[in-house]
Protein backbone atom coordinates (compact mmCIF):
# COMPACT_ATOMS: atom_id res chain seq x y z
CA UNK A 1 0.00 0.00 0.00
CA UNK A 2 0.91 3.36 -0.43
CA UNK A 3 2.08 5.68 2.16
CA UNK A 4 0.26 9.09 2.22
CA UNK A 5 2.33 11.94 4.24
CA UNK A 6 0.11 14.80 5.23
CA UNK A 7 2.21 17.96 5.87
CA UNK A 8 0.80 21.22 7.43
CA UNK A 9 3.14 24.26 6.08
CA UNK A 10 0.89 26.51 6.79
CA UNK A 11 -2.54 27.63 7.50
CA UNK A 12 -3.25 25.15 10.45
CA UNK A 13 -2.13 28.03 12.99
CA UNK A 14 -4.43 30.57 11.53
CA UNK A 15 -5.98 32.34 8.69
CA UNK A 16 -4.39 33.02 6.17
CA UNK A 17 -0.79 31.50 4.45
CA UNK A 18 -2.39 28.41 3.37
CA UNK A 19 -0.21 25.70 2.17
CA UNK A 20 -0.45 21.85 2.11
CA UNK A 21 1.64 19.08 0.92
CA UNK A 22 0.52 15.64 0.19
CA UNK A 23 3.19 13.15 -0.14
CA UNK A 24 2.44 9.99 -1.97
CA UNK A 25 5.48 7.46 -1.90
CA UNK A 26 8.35 9.28 -2.79
CA UNK A 27 6.44 12.29 -4.68
CA UNK A 28 4.66 15.53 -3.47
CA UNK A 29 1.46 17.78 -4.53
CA UNK A 30 1.59 21.11 -2.72
CA UNK A 31 -1.71 22.77 -2.14
CA UNK A 32 -2.03 26.40 -2.47
CA UNK A 33 0.95 29.50 -1.35
CA UNK A 34 -0.99 31.99 0.68
CA UNK A 35 -0.37 35.17 2.38
CA UNK A 36 -1.56 35.79 6.12
CA UNK A 37 -2.56 39.68 4.91
CA UNK A 38 -2.68 41.05 8.52
CA UNK A 39 0.96 40.42 9.96
CA UNK A 40 1.98 43.24 7.71
CA UNK A 41 -0.38 45.86 6.62
CA UNK A 42 -0.81 44.02 3.29
CA UNK A 43 -4.38 45.05 1.73
CA UNK A 44 -5.54 44.49 -2.38
CA UNK A 45 -3.66 47.87 -2.93
CA UNK A 46 -0.39 47.22 -1.60
CA UNK A 47 2.75 45.14 -3.12
CA UNK A 48 5.56 43.12 -1.60
CA UNK A 49 7.24 41.96 -4.44
CA UNK A 50 10.27 43.55 -3.06
CA UNK A 51 10.72 42.05 0.12
CA UNK A 52 12.86 38.48 0.18
CA UNK A 53 11.44 34.82 1.16
CA UNK A 54 12.88 34.99 4.31
CA UNK A 55 11.81 38.22 4.99
CA UNK A 56 8.53 37.08 4.70
CA UNK A 57 8.95 34.06 6.66
CA UNK A 58 10.54 35.88 9.65
CA UNK A 59 7.47 38.52 9.57
CA UNK A 60 4.61 35.41 9.27
CA UNK A 61 3.50 36.51 6.72
CA UNK A 62 3.68 33.64 3.65
CA UNK A 63 4.40 29.49 4.65
CA UNK A 64 7.41 28.65 6.31
CA UNK A 65 8.26 26.13 3.76
CA UNK A 66 11.92 25.10 5.47
CA UNK A 67 9.86 22.03 6.47
CA UNK A 68 9.41 20.85 2.93
CA UNK A 69 13.43 20.22 3.29
CA UNK A 70 12.72 17.10 5.64
CA UNK A 71 9.57 16.31 3.92
CA UNK A 72 11.25 13.05 1.46
CA UNK A 73 10.20 12.85 -2.36
CA UNK A 74 10.06 15.65 -4.83
CA UNK A 75 7.08 17.88 -5.56
CA UNK A 76 5.76 17.36 -8.93
CA UNK A 77 3.00 19.91 -9.17
CA UNK A 78 1.44 22.85 -6.96
CA UNK A 79 -2.15 22.97 -7.19
CA UNK A 80 -4.31 26.26 -6.11
CA UNK A 81 -8.06 25.85 -5.46
CA UNK A 82 -8.62 29.57 -6.48
CA UNK A 83 -7.79 33.22 -6.63
CA UNK A 84 -7.83 34.68 -3.10
CA UNK A 85 -3.88 35.88 -1.71
CA UNK A 86 -4.51 33.68 1.08
CA UNK A 87 -4.13 30.80 -1.55
CA UNK A 88 -2.09 32.67 -4.29
CA UNK A 89 -0.25 35.26 -2.96
CA UNK A 90 3.04 33.37 -1.75
CA UNK A 91 3.80 31.25 -5.34
CA UNK A 92 5.75 35.00 -6.30
CA UNK A 93 7.99 34.26 -3.14
CA UNK A 94 8.21 30.49 -2.69
CA UNK A 95 7.03 28.42 -6.29
CA UNK A 96 10.69 28.63 -7.95
CA UNK A 97 12.14 26.95 -5.32
CA UNK A 98 9.91 23.49 -6.53
CA UNK A 99 10.71 22.18 -10.53
CA UNK A 100 6.87 21.39 -10.82
CA UNK A 101 4.01 23.36 -12.68
CA UNK A 102 1.40 25.41 -11.29
CA UNK A 103 -2.36 24.03 -11.96
CA UNK A 104 -5.43 25.80 -11.29
CA UNK A 105 -8.37 26.58 -13.27
CA UNK A 106 -8.16 29.43 -15.80
CA UNK A 107 -9.19 32.21 -13.70
CA UNK A 108 -7.35 31.42 -11.48
CA UNK A 109 -4.24 30.76 -13.70
CA UNK A 110 -4.48 34.36 -14.88
CA UNK A 111 -4.46 35.86 -11.55
CA UNK A 112 -1.51 33.72 -10.50
CA UNK A 113 0.45 34.93 -14.06
CA UNK A 114 -0.36 38.58 -12.95
CA UNK A 115 0.92 38.06 -9.28
CA UNK A 116 4.07 36.57 -11.23
CA UNK A 117 4.72 39.07 -13.62
CA UNK A 118 4.64 41.89 -10.48
CA UNK A 119 7.32 40.27 -8.55
CA UNK A 120 10.37 42.56 -8.19
CA UNK A 121 12.73 39.48 -6.30
CA UNK A 122 13.06 36.92 -7.72
CA UNK A 123 12.30 34.96 -11.33
CA UNK A 124 9.58 32.45 -11.66
CA UNK A 125 9.71 30.65 -14.09
CA UNK A 126 7.50 27.29 -13.23
CA UNK A 127 4.92 26.29 -16.05
CA UNK A 128 1.78 27.99 -15.47
CA UNK A 129 -1.30 25.23 -16.86
CA UNK A 130 -5.25 26.42 -16.21
CA UNK A 131 -7.20 22.95 -15.72
CA UNK A 132 -10.73 22.93 -16.17
CA UNK A 133 -13.44 21.60 -13.74
CA UNK A 134 -13.72 17.94 -14.67
CA UNK A 135 -10.52 17.35 -16.35
CA UNK A 136 -8.20 14.51 -14.98
CA UNK A 137 -4.55 15.89 -15.37
CA UNK A 138 -2.22 13.50 -14.63
CA UNK A 139 0.95 14.22 -12.75
CA UNK A 140 2.82 10.75 -12.98
CA UNK A 141 1.96 7.23 -13.25
CA UNK A 142 0.92 7.23 -10.12
CA UNK A 143 -0.83 10.94 -9.22
CA UNK A 144 -4.02 12.62 -11.22
CA UNK A 145 -5.22 15.45 -10.50
CA UNK A 146 -9.56 16.57 -10.55
CA UNK A 147 -10.62 19.53 -9.61
CA UNK A 148 -13.76 19.66 -9.07
CA UNK A 149 -16.48 22.90 -9.32
CA UNK A 150 -17.53 24.35 -5.88
CA UNK A 151 -18.86 28.08 -5.41
CA UNK A 152 -17.39 30.67 -2.89
CA UNK A 153 -16.73 34.43 -3.03
CA UNK A 154 -14.37 34.12 -6.16
CA UNK A 155 -15.75 32.97 -9.62
CA UNK A 156 -13.66 29.50 -10.50
CA UNK A 157 -13.37 28.39 -7.32
CA UNK A 158 -12.56 24.02 -7.05
CA UNK A 159 -11.67 21.59 -4.88
CA UNK A 160 -9.07 19.44 -5.63
CA UNK A 161 -8.83 15.43 -5.85
CA UNK A 162 -5.98 13.82 -5.84
CA UNK A 163 -5.98 10.26 -7.19
CA UNK A 164 -3.46 7.93 -5.40
CA UNK A 165 -2.92 4.28 -5.38
CA UNK A 166 -3.37 4.68 -2.01
CA UNK A 167 -6.92 6.54 -2.30
CA UNK A 168 -8.00 9.57 -3.23
CA UNK A 169 -7.65 12.82 -1.06
CA UNK A 170 -10.05 15.38 -1.27
CA UNK A 171 -8.71 18.80 -0.55
CA UNK A 172 -11.79 21.55 -0.14
CA UNK A 173 -10.74 24.77 0.68
CA UNK A 174 -12.62 27.08 0.51
CA UNK A 175 -15.79 26.89 -0.52
CA UNK A 176 -20.02 27.12 0.52
CA UNK A 177 -23.11 25.55 -0.27
CA UNK A 178 -24.34 27.66 -3.01
CA UNK A 179 -27.33 26.28 -4.83
CA UNK A 180 -28.06 29.63 -6.29
CA UNK A 181 -25.12 31.17 -6.94
CA UNK A 182 -25.20 34.40 -9.41
CA UNK A 183 -22.32 34.02 -11.20
CA UNK A 184 -21.36 30.39 -12.52
CA UNK A 185 -23.19 26.67 -11.53
CA UNK A 186 -23.74 25.42 -8.59
CA UNK A 187 -21.12 22.86 -6.99
CA UNK A 188 -20.56 19.75 -8.69
CA UNK A 189 -22.69 17.45 -6.16
CA UNK A 190 -23.18 14.74 -8.41
CA UNK A 191 -19.25 14.00 -9.25
CA UNK A 192 -18.66 14.62 -5.25
CA UNK A 193 -21.35 12.05 -4.42
CA UNK A 194 -19.49 10.02 -7.13
CA UNK A 195 -16.05 10.40 -5.48
CA UNK A 196 -17.81 9.70 -2.32
CA UNK A 197 -19.22 6.54 -3.28
CA UNK A 198 -15.72 5.50 -4.91
CA UNK A 199 -14.14 6.22 -1.42
CA UNK A 200 -11.92 9.29 0.26
CA UNK A 201 -9.23 8.20 1.92
CA UNK A 202 -8.74 11.29 3.57
CA UNK A 203 -10.38 15.10 3.39
CA UNK A 204 -8.40 18.42 3.97
CA UNK A 205 -11.46 20.87 4.58
CA UNK A 206 -11.60 24.64 6.11
CA UNK A 207 -13.07 25.72 9.24
CA UNK A 208 -13.20 29.25 9.44
CA UNK A 209 -16.52 29.12 10.23
CA UNK A 210 -17.76 25.94 11.37
CA UNK A 211 -19.09 27.49 14.98
CA UNK A 212 -21.54 29.24 12.60
CA UNK A 213 -25.15 27.67 13.05
CA UNK A 214 -27.13 26.82 10.21
CA UNK A 215 -26.00 26.91 6.40
CA UNK A 216 -24.43 29.77 4.85
CA UNK A 217 -26.76 31.99 2.74
CA UNK A 218 -26.83 32.06 -1.17
CA UNK A 219 -25.16 34.69 -2.96
CA UNK A 220 -28.71 35.27 -4.51
CA UNK A 221 -29.40 36.41 -0.55
CA UNK A 222 -26.57 38.89 -1.28
CA UNK A 223 -28.08 40.21 -4.23
CA UNK A 224 -31.17 40.88 -3.07
CA UNK A 225 -29.68 42.41 -0.14
CA UNK A 226 -27.59 44.92 -2.12
CA UNK A 227 -30.71 45.85 -4.29
CA UNK A 228 -33.06 46.61 -1.46
CA UNK A 229 -30.19 48.95 0.46
CA UNK A 230 -29.39 50.25 -2.98
CA UNK A 231 -32.90 50.88 -4.51
CA UNK A 232 -34.92 51.10 -1.19
CA UNK A 233 -34.69 54.76 -0.63
CA UNK A 234 -36.82 57.70 -1.35
CA UNK A 235 -33.30 60.30 -1.22
CA UNK A 236 -32.44 59.71 -4.45
CA UNK A 237 -30.38 62.44 -4.38
CA UNK A 238 -27.72 61.75 -1.59
CA UNK A 239 -24.25 60.55 -2.40
CA UNK A 240 -24.12 56.82 -1.99
CA UNK A 241 -20.34 54.97 -1.93
CA UNK A 242 -20.49 51.01 -1.67
CA UNK A 243 -17.44 49.04 -0.73
CA UNK A 244 -16.67 45.39 -1.32
CA UNK A 245 -13.94 42.93 -2.32
CA UNK A 246 -12.47 43.64 -5.16
CA UNK A 247 -12.53 39.90 -5.64
CA UNK A 248 -15.91 39.70 -5.34
CA UNK A 249 -16.71 39.32 -9.00
CA UNK A 250 -20.34 37.97 -7.94
CA UNK A 251 -21.24 40.80 -5.92
CA UNK A 252 -19.85 43.68 -8.01
CA UNK A 253 -21.78 42.37 -10.42
CA UNK A 254 -24.89 42.60 -8.35
CA UNK A 255 -23.76 46.33 -7.32
CA UNK A 256 -23.77 47.22 -10.86
CA UNK A 257 -26.68 45.84 -12.10
CA UNK A 258 -28.25 47.97 -8.81
CA UNK A 259 -26.55 51.22 -10.41
CA UNK A 260 -28.65 50.64 -13.90
CA UNK A 261 -31.95 50.12 -11.63
CA UNK A 262 -31.02 53.53 -9.75
CA UNK A 263 -29.93 55.46 -12.68
CA UNK A 264 -26.59 55.81 -11.77
CA UNK A 265 -23.02 55.39 -13.99
CA UNK A 266 -21.49 52.79 -12.00
CA UNK A 267 -17.48 53.99 -11.85
CA UNK A 268 -14.97 51.07 -10.37
CA UNK A 269 -12.09 52.58 -8.26
CA UNK A 270 -8.88 50.88 -7.30
CA UNK A 271 -5.99 49.23 -8.76
CA UNK A 272 -7.27 45.84 -7.48
CA UNK A 273 -11.24 45.95 -8.82
CA UNK A 274 -9.32 47.08 -11.96
CA UNK A 275 -7.15 43.58 -11.48
CA UNK A 276 -10.06 41.27 -10.37
CA UNK A 277 -12.95 42.60 -12.52
CA UNK A 278 -10.65 43.75 -15.53
CA UNK A 279 -9.91 39.89 -15.58
CA UNK A 280 -13.22 38.42 -15.06
CA UNK A 281 -14.26 41.12 -17.92
CA UNK A 282 -12.06 39.68 -20.32
CA UNK A 283 -12.42 36.26 -19.82
CA UNK A 284 -15.71 36.53 -20.08
CA UNK A 285 -17.39 35.84 -16.73
CA UNK A 286 -19.15 39.36 -17.05
CA UNK A 287 -20.65 41.55 -19.22
CA UNK A 288 -20.19 45.38 -18.71
CA UNK A 289 -22.82 47.90 -19.36
CA UNK A 290 -20.93 50.48 -21.63
CA UNK A 291 -21.46 53.59 -19.42
CA UNK A 292 -19.09 51.82 -16.68
CA UNK A 293 -15.95 52.99 -15.72
CA UNK A 294 -13.04 51.76 -14.51
CA UNK A 295 -9.84 53.54 -12.98
CA UNK A 296 -6.85 51.76 -11.40
CA UNK A 297 -4.28 54.55 -10.93
CA UNK A 298 -4.69 56.75 -8.31
CA UNK A 299 -4.51 59.90 -10.57
CA UNK A 300 -7.09 58.60 -12.83
CA UNK A 301 -8.98 57.47 -9.58
CA UNK A 302 -8.36 60.84 -7.81
CA UNK A 303 -9.16 62.80 -11.26
CA UNK A 304 -12.37 60.67 -11.42
CA UNK A 305 -13.43 61.34 -7.63
CA UNK A 306 -13.23 64.96 -8.72
CA UNK A 307 -14.88 65.30 -11.61
CA UNK A 308 -18.21 63.08 -9.70
CA UNK A 309 -18.13 65.27 -6.93
CA UNK A 310 -18.65 68.70 -9.09
CA UNK A 311 -20.72 67.17 -11.85
CA UNK A 312 -23.37 65.66 -9.19
CA UNK A 313 -22.88 62.79 -7.03
CA UNK A 314 -26.67 61.32 -7.53
CA UNK A 315 -25.50 60.45 -11.00
CA UNK A 316 -22.79 58.37 -10.08
CA UNK A 317 -22.13 55.28 -8.14
CA UNK A 318 -18.48 54.54 -6.73
CA UNK A 319 -17.36 51.26 -5.76
CA UNK A 320 -14.39 51.03 -3.87
CA UNK A 321 -11.84 49.86 -1.89
CA UNK A 322 -11.22 50.25 1.72
CA UNK A 323 -14.02 48.24 3.29
CA UNK A 324 -11.28 46.70 6.17
CA UNK A 325 -10.33 50.37 6.72
CA UNK A 326 -6.55 49.50 5.01
CA UNK A 327 -4.61 53.11 5.45
CA UNK A 328 -4.22 54.47 1.47
CA UNK A 329 -7.10 52.48 0.00
CA UNK A 330 -9.96 54.89 -1.56
CA UNK A 331 -12.84 54.96 1.03
CA UNK A 332 -10.15 55.62 4.03
CA UNK A 333 -8.62 58.65 1.72
CA UNK A 334 -11.89 59.82 1.37
CA UNK A 335 -12.52 59.80 4.95
CA UNK A 336 -9.15 61.29 5.78
CA UNK A 337 -10.40 64.37 3.38
CA UNK A 338 -7.43 62.97 1.00
CA UNK A 339 -9.65 63.33 -2.41
CA UNK A 340 -12.02 65.81 -3.91
CA UNK A 341 -14.69 64.18 -2.89
CA UNK A 342 -16.49 65.25 -0.14
CA UNK A 343 -18.91 63.41 1.98
CA UNK A 344 -21.69 65.38 2.85
CA UNK A 345 -24.51 64.92 5.69
CA UNK A 346 -27.15 62.13 4.49
CA UNK A 347 -24.91 60.67 2.44
CA UNK A 348 -24.58 56.72 2.01
CA UNK A 349 -21.85 54.59 2.67
CA UNK A 350 -22.12 50.65 2.06
CA UNK A 351 -19.96 47.98 3.17
CA UNK A 352 -21.28 45.09 1.22
CA UNK A 353 -18.48 42.98 2.83
CA UNK A 354 -17.95 41.73 6.85
CA UNK A 355 -14.90 43.11 8.89
CA UNK A 356 -12.12 40.21 9.29
CA UNK A 357 -11.94 39.27 12.81
CA UNK A 358 -8.78 40.54 14.11
CA UNK A 359 -7.91 43.27 16.21
CA UNK A 360 -5.40 45.44 13.35
CA UNK A 361 -8.28 45.57 10.95
CA UNK A 362 -11.40 45.92 13.47
CA UNK A 363 -9.31 48.54 14.67
CA UNK A 364 -8.64 50.41 11.01
CA UNK A 365 -12.52 49.83 10.21
CA UNK A 366 -13.63 51.61 13.72
CA UNK A 367 -11.20 54.32 12.90
CA UNK A 368 -12.78 54.43 9.11
CA UNK A 369 -16.96 54.22 10.40
CA UNK A 370 -16.14 57.22 13.27
CA UNK A 371 -14.68 59.26 10.84
CA UNK A 372 -17.16 58.63 8.00
CA UNK A 373 -20.00 59.15 10.74
CA UNK A 374 -18.44 62.68 12.20
CA UNK A 375 -19.19 63.89 8.41
CA UNK A 376 -23.06 62.59 8.55
CA UNK A 377 -22.24 59.72 6.60
CA UNK A 378 -25.49 56.80 6.80
CA UNK A 379 -23.56 53.56 7.45
CA UNK A 380 -25.22 50.17 5.87
CA UNK A 381 -23.10 47.84 7.80
CA UNK A 382 -22.62 43.83 6.53
CA UNK A 383 -24.90 44.13 3.63
CA UNK A 384 -23.17 40.57 2.86
CA UNK A 385 -23.29 36.69 2.92
CA UNK A 386 -20.25 35.38 3.82
CA UNK A 387 -17.91 33.29 0.93
CA UNK A 388 -17.62 30.06 3.70
CA UNK A 389 -18.96 27.27 4.89
CA UNK A 390 -21.43 27.37 7.97
CA UNK A 391 -21.68 24.40 10.08
CA UNK A 392 -24.74 22.37 8.35
CA UNK A 393 -22.60 22.78 4.85
CA UNK A 394 -19.78 21.11 6.80
CA UNK A 395 -22.44 18.69 8.19
CA UNK A 396 -23.79 18.14 4.34
CA UNK A 397 -20.11 17.82 2.83
CA UNK A 398 -18.63 15.73 5.32
CA UNK A 399 -22.04 13.44 5.14
CA UNK A 400 -21.75 13.13 1.04
CA UNK A 401 -17.74 12.66 0.85
CA UNK A 402 -17.79 10.29 3.73
CA UNK A 403 -13.86 10.28 3.72
CA UNK A 404 -12.14 7.43 6.35
CA UNK A 405 -10.19 10.41 8.09
CA UNK A 406 -10.81 14.20 7.64
CA UNK A 407 -8.64 17.35 8.28
CA UNK A 408 -10.02 21.18 9.73
CA UNK A 409 -7.30 23.62 8.02
CA UNK A 410 -7.73 27.05 6.89
CA UNK A 411 -7.88 28.42 10.62
CA UNK A 412 -6.77 28.35 14.02
CA UNK A 413 -7.06 26.03 16.73
CA UNK A 414 -10.63 27.08 18.36
CA UNK A 415 -11.89 27.06 14.33
CA UNK A 416 -10.32 23.37 14.41
CA UNK A 417 -11.88 22.72 17.49
CA UNK A 418 -15.72 23.74 16.47
CA UNK A 419 -15.10 21.65 13.49
CA UNK A 420 -14.08 18.62 14.86
CA UNK A 421 -17.35 18.68 17.61
CA UNK A 422 -19.19 18.82 14.27
CA UNK A 423 -17.30 15.45 12.93
CA UNK A 424 -17.95 13.99 16.11
CA UNK A 425 -21.97 14.60 15.91
CA UNK A 426 -21.07 12.67 12.56
CA UNK A 427 -19.59 9.32 13.66
CA UNK A 428 -16.19 10.86 13.53
CA UNK A 429 -13.59 10.30 16.55
CA UNK A 430 -10.97 12.95 17.67
CA UNK A 431 -7.45 11.70 17.70
CA UNK A 432 -8.64 8.53 15.29
CA UNK A 433 -10.51 9.61 12.38
CA UNK A 434 -10.43 12.90 12.56
CA UNK A 435 -7.10 14.71 13.01
CA UNK A 436 -6.01 18.29 14.66
CA UNK A 437 -2.69 19.78 12.65
CA UNK A 438 -0.26 22.77 13.60
CA UNK A 439 1.89 23.73 10.90
CA UNK A 440 4.91 22.18 10.52
CA UNK A 441 3.49 19.05 11.44
CA UNK A 442 3.58 16.06 9.48
CA UNK A 443 1.38 12.84 9.82
CA UNK A 444 1.01 9.69 8.10
CA UNK A 445 -2.11 7.81 6.95
CA UNK A 446 -2.45 4.57 6.58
Amino acid sequence: MTEIGIIAVGGYNEMGRNMTAIRVGEEVIIMDMGLRLDRVQIHEDVEIDRKSSMDLINMGVIPDDRVMKQVGGKVKAIVCTHGHLDHIGAIPKLAHRYDAPILSTPYTTELIKQQISNEKKYKVNNKVEALSTGQMYEVSPNISIELIRVQHSIIDAAFAAIHTPGGTVLYANDFKIDRTPTIGEAPDFERLRQIGKEGVSLMITESTNSNRKGKTPSEKIAADMVSDVLLGTEEAESGVIVTTFSSHIARIKSIIDAAAEMGRIPVLLGRSMEKYVGTAEKMGFLKFPENLEIYGHRKSIDKALKRINDNGREKYLPIVTGHQGEPGAILPRIASNGTDYKIEKGDKVVFSANVIPNPLTQANRYSLETKLGMKGARIYDNVHVSGHAYKEDHWELLRLINPEYVIPAHGDIEMHGHYMEMAEDAGYVFGENVLIMRNGEEILVE
